[in-house]
């Protein structure tokens, strides 16, 4: 793990050089760009010479050790692979020729990584009506490529699966308040129980998983998907509502129009609305249980100074019992949302 902490810009420029060609005939300018990204170390690569089919820059992602196996990084390239050959836009990393297809890639001291060609593109702050329509019959076509396979390296996103592992996360790291912790796991302990019957019966396949706007890259002819690095297997709803995570009458109505243009290519099933507010507090718990498991990183120390506060942990228990009462509400009712 330290070497992941003290990757230096001569051991990614070498790492990239390698990866691209063996024989040392591609060489980076030494122009690198660190990207924002707080869970693996993502950079900008300038080439000497562009490649063909790539350009002259690439991103190279290096994967923060511990996260994911060699195996479930397979899983994700493997799907990438899968929604380009469905024409699917998505950002699939680059294959090498002469490297049997290979797309992950380990450095010397044993940090997976893998390089993507550099897309460009608009992240788009709010969407219009066809934009939204665009978006869910994407979002089918992504769906129907997810189910035709399991992935069973990759996280499962269920009540106890997503939500106890980050209950337990956070007891071991003893970074919650003392004076706030039993009222914390009992919220977090009722949500995943008031959450479990609103998965009975529905169906969970490959998602993308953290389809928020900021993984939605827009070019002329629509969105390209980026940054699997949270795919899963979950219900379809955890896409749509990543989206457009609002729960106000505006974010239901764009919630409808991206339903409008998802079920032009595939069913979906409406009783999965009522989960949303489930996945809201799941993602809460998760994220809280995700930044204790990390606080050892001097990233996640600067970023979240208060995270071991006691004021932190009064707004994060009051959100968490509140969002335990909408579960409440959507399970005991028979209504969409």
């Amino acid at each position: 793990m330290q070497d992941f902490f003290t990757l230096t810009p001569d051991a990614v420029l070498g790492a990239v050089e390698q990866a691209l060609d063996p024989s040392g005939s591609v060489r980076a300018t030494g122009r690198c760009f660190v990207h924002a990204s707080m869970e693996n170390r993502v950079y900008e690569i300038e080439l000497e010479e562009p490649l063909s089919g790539i350009g002259s820059k690439v991103i190279a992602k290096f994967y923060r050790p511990g996260r994911w196996s060699e195996a479930a990084l397979r899983e994700e390239h493997q799907f990438l692979q899968e929604l380009h050959e469905a024409e699917v836009p998505v950002v699939q990393p680059i294959a090498m020729a002469g490297s049997s297809q290979q797309t992950l890639h380990q450095t010397p001291f044993g940090v997976f990584f893998s390089l993507f060609p550099k897309a460009s593109g608009r992240v788009e702050e709010e969407l219009q009506d066809d934009q939204l329509l665009q978006v869910g019959r994407l979002l089918a076509r992504l769906h129907n490529v997810g189910e035709r396979k399991t992935a069973a390296h990759r996280p499962t996103l269920t009540p106890a699966q997503y939500g106890q592992p980050a209950l337990q996360a956070l007891k071991d790291s003893q970074l919650v308040d003392i004076q706030l912790w039993n009222r914390y796991q009992r919220a977090a302990e009722s949500l995943i129980e008031q959450s479990t019957v609103l998965w009975e019966s529905i169906p969970l396949h490959r998602v993308h998983g953290d389809c928020h706007g900021g993984n939605l890259l827009w070019q002329k002819s629509g969105p390209v998907f980026l940054d699997f690095d949270d795919m899963m297997t979950a219900p379809a709803v955890q896409d749509l509502w990543m989206v457009v995570r609002g729960r106000d009458d505006e974010a239901r109505e764009q919630r409808a129009i991206i339903l409008d243009g998802y079920q032009q290519l595939r069913s979906f099933a409406l009783r999965q609305l009522r989960m949303i507010e489930a996945l809201r507090g799941l993602r809460m718990l998760h994220y809280a249980g995700w930044v204790a498991r990390r606080y050892a990183d001097p990233i996640f120390e600067r970023t979240f100074p208060d995270f071991g506060t006691y004021s932190h942990w009064v707004d994060e228990v009051t959100s968490l019992e509140e969002q335990v009462e909408l579960v409440h509400a959507d399970s005991a009712s028979g209504r969409f949302v």
